[in-house]
């Protein structure tokens, strides 16, 4: 898969429930929303992603399947995702390098798993499930980790470009995620990014977080930090521009304050494309 998508190098709006009715009635120029499929399976929230579907482009964003569980992908919970994908029809769908099920029971928290030879196959073979019930590939998220496990052997950069050779699948590239991870565990981030598939890199994403304890909390509730606008500049310069978009899970601001945070995203992508044009 390669970094060019269904959806140009725009910004996007990450939608959640507080907005929905807003987003239905506004007349703003939104590219494209990105929700977090699980939210969207049935009821009115269901309903009202298919209505804004008729005028704008959909990205979903999976948080449940548990992509780094040795026990597999949750069929029911996959087949209720394929489903809405086929009513929807989005132009993007992404999952997480992670794990968050065990025995069919859903825990809170994205949680790390070791990146080794043994996890590899597991993530791949859950990867290339989730593709087969989706029919495309999916981009696959790089993890905001507070902790390196012992039994890990392959760098990131290296497991995430395994990973997307063997199935096919593309990455969604969070720079938040990336700085959040390096100031943890005393990485370089410009190299760490550079470690990255930059050819299979569909989309970014950005985030607040805060600091606690000395460690940063990938929080996704407060304003995008200076250094994470500096490596999306980086981002932009050495990948390419691809989709965009701020993520906020809490703390959310108006709908306007939403829209200023997505025009910020435009500015930099726009600024990124006049100088690639140049």
């Amino acid at each position: 898969m390669t970094g060019q998508g269904p959806i140009p190098a725009v910004a996007g709006l990450g939608l959640r429930f507080a907005h929905l009715g807003e987003v239905i009635a506004t007349e703003a120029a939104i590219p494209f929303v990105e929700v977090h499929g699980e939210n969207h399976l049935s009821g009115p929230a269901g309903v009202a992603l298919e209505v804004i579907r008729q005028d704008r482009a959909v990205s979903l964003h999976c948080v449940g399947l548990s992509l780094g569980s040795a026990q597999g992908v949750d069929e029911t919970h996959l087949q209720r995702l394929a489903e809405l994908a086929r009513r929807v029809e989005p132009a993007l769908v992404s999952e997480h390098l992670a794990w968050n099920a065990v025995d069919h029971a859903h825990l809170a928290d994205l949680l790390p798993l070791p990146l080794n030879r043994e996890s590899l196959d597991v993530v791949c073979h859950n990867v290339e499930r989730m593709q087969e019930a989706f029919g495309r590939a999916v981009l696959i998220e790089n993890p905001s980790t507070y902790v390196q496990l012992p039994q890990s052997d392959i760098p990131e950069g290296a497991f995430m470009t395994e990973l997307c050779r063997r199935t096919g699948c593309g990455m969604l590239c969070d720079i938040a995620n990336i700085v959040v991870s390096c100031h943890n565990h005393g990485w370089d981030p410009l190299a760490h990014l550079a470690s990255f598939p930059a050819h299979a890199i569909g989309e970014y994403h950005l985030a607040g977080h805060e600091r606690a304890e000395g460690l940063l909390i990938d929080t996704h509730d407060r304003d995008i930090s200076a250094a994470t606008w500096a490596l999306f500049d980086v981002a932009l310069a050495t990948i390419g521009p691809r989709p965009a978009l701020a993520e906020r899970d809490r703390a959310l601001p108006s709908l306007d304050g939403m829209l200023a945070e997505m025009a910020m995203v435009q500015a930099r992508l726009d600024r990124a494309g006049r100088r690639g044009a140049a």
